[in-house]
């Protein structure tokens, strides 16, 4: 099967019938589910876009096996020109969502391209597991599959000692090996888009100090006998584009993965009880540099539209006078900018590492995903302090429409918009920063791509700059001792 159409990933939502649980009831169908169907939708609507006659040749390319048209984001880049591609592929399906779907299917299938171009690595504890990870990798290409993940285990305590010691599990583990496959018990987090997707990874986060108990990794479909998804509060409160223009269409439920003995078969198992094989795919494959591209990507696309956004709002109030507003706008311009500059810093000093994939430079990456999380809730902030006391009291699509519209266009209007279009972009400003949505946004933002702290770590330790500490000592004629120098 080529690229799916929207209405072909909707009917394999509705077929798929995973067990599925919100506020404690289980949901039949989440395509009608007042919780799923507007970001369903959304969803539905990207694959669409990548068909369109206008898209179709930049968002697809013909499968090395079948000849089929297939999506670019399960393109391996052997050269620039296939990074550039797989950029203008992710920038249109981040635009069709305001860059608001984290978990977009192109994410995951950049994933899974990543990983399973060094697949190899898994020959070291089974050739079959090696054949497991290029099969999936060409299934999902072959198919169009949609993927959520887990790398995280449940936050029970996060001490640096802690060991669960529980004889029921927490965290999802290894009760048992059979002759046809892992047998797994315990929870993962978090699966954003759980329930939603064909198909579920399942990988550990493959940092130091990773118990062997733990180290597994395998795909299996949504719906599997002993798997369960437990979802979070839905922040969806209506359907009405004017009330509610994000979290109508882009609320990404996030869920708990429940494993009660599931059965994984063999064929479904990348590698089991080795840590060090975790370590290794992720980093002799292009993982971080390949998922990162693509999420500074979003990201970027993200600031765009706050941008905008917030150009918007002053427009309407006629506030652009006043430097305080100027220093505001100016803030996210220079972040964007930043932004974009480190993306194709990335891409220019790109170069193929040993499995022949065009890999982006790592530290650009490491960079704008360390300055992101800090970006972020800063610009929500301005927004809110642009809008001021006016996001407090906000009209709604209802309002203009009742015996009080005419209360409603005399009182409510901006210096430079009337009633209605004030209230449409106040509400979208309260949508992007104030609600429920908006700041689950801003927390999800903050974490994306792991703790700060720890990434930051990772720049530090990995950064090079032995050639500028030389240079500096030179300057101050300055004879280093060996353990210095490095």
């Amino acid at each position: 099967m080529p690229a799916i159409s929207g209405q072909q990933y909707l009917n394999r939502m509705k077929n798929l019938q995973p067990d599925l649980w919100l506020q404690g009831r289980k949901i039949d169908s989440a395509v009608d589910h007042p919780a799923f169907k507007g970001v369903l939708r959304t969803k539905a609507a990207l694959y669409d876009l990548q068909l369109s006659e206008s898209n179709k040749c930049l968002m697809t390319y013909s499968s090395p096996l079948s000849g089929d048209s297939v999506g670019v984001s399960f393109l391996q880049p052997s050269s620039l020109e296939d990074l550039a591609i797989r950029r203008m592929q992710n920038t249109e399906w981040a635009k069709a969502s305001a860059g608001m779907l984290g978990r977009s299917p192109d994410y995951m299938n950049t994933v899974l391209m990543s990983l399973s171009s060094a697949a190899g690595v898994l020959t070291e504890q089974n050739k079959d597991f090696s054949k497991n990870l290029t099969n999936l990798y060409e299934r999902a290409r072959e198919n169009d599959l949609c993927f959520t993940h887990s790398f995280i285990n449940p936050q029970t305590n996060r001490s640096s000692t802690y060991i669960e010691t529980s004889s029921e599990p927490i965290a999802a583990r290894i009760m048992k090996t059979t002759s046809d496959g892992l047998i797994i018990k315990g929870a993962r987090l978090l699966a954003t888009g759980g329930g939603t997707t064909d198909e579920i990874l399942v990988f550990p986060s493959g940092g130091k100090g990773t118990l062997d108990e733990y180290a597994f990794a395998f795909s299996l479909p949504s719906k599997t006998e002993g798997l369960r998804f437990i979802c979070r509060e839905s922040f969806h409160l209506g359907n009405s584009a004017v009330n509610y223009p994000l979290s109508s269409r882009f609320d990404e439920m996030d869920t708990v993965l429940v494993f009660d003995h599931v059965l994984v078969p063999w064929d479904r198992v990348l590698f089991y009880h080795r840590a060090d094989l975790a370590q290794r795919l992720f980093s002799e494959s292009s993982f971080t540099q390949q998922a990162l591209h693509q999420v500074i990507n979003r990201q970027i696309v993200k600031l765009e539209f706050l941008l905008g956004t917030a150009q918007l709002l002053v427009d309407s109030l006629n506030i652009s006078e006043y430097q305080h507003v100027q220093e505001k706008i100016s803030e996210i311009i220079i972040g964007t900018e930043s932004l974009k500059g480190l993306l194709l810093k990335a891409e220019m000093e790109a170069k193929q590492d040993k499995w022949g994939i065009m890999v982006p430079e790592i530290h650009s990456l490491y960079a704008a995903t360390c300055l992101y999380p800090k970006l972020y809730p800063q610009y929500a902030e301005i927004l809110q302090l642009l809008g001021a006391g006016g996001l407090m009291l906000l009209s709604s699509e209802e309002d203009f429409t009742s015996p009080i519209s005419g209360d409603i266009h005399q009182y409510l209007q901006g210096a430079e918009a009337d009633a209605w279009t004030k209230t449409k972009i106040y509400r979208l400003v309260w949508d992007m920063t104030m609600s429920q949505f908006g700041t689950r946004q801003t927390q999800y933002e903050r974490f994306f791509f792991g703790d700060a702290v720890r990434l930051k770590s990772n720049l530090y330790h990995h950064y090079p700059r032995k050639e500028l500490v030389q240079e500096a000592a030179q300057f101050l004629n300055i004879d280093l001792k060996d353990e210095e120098k490095s």
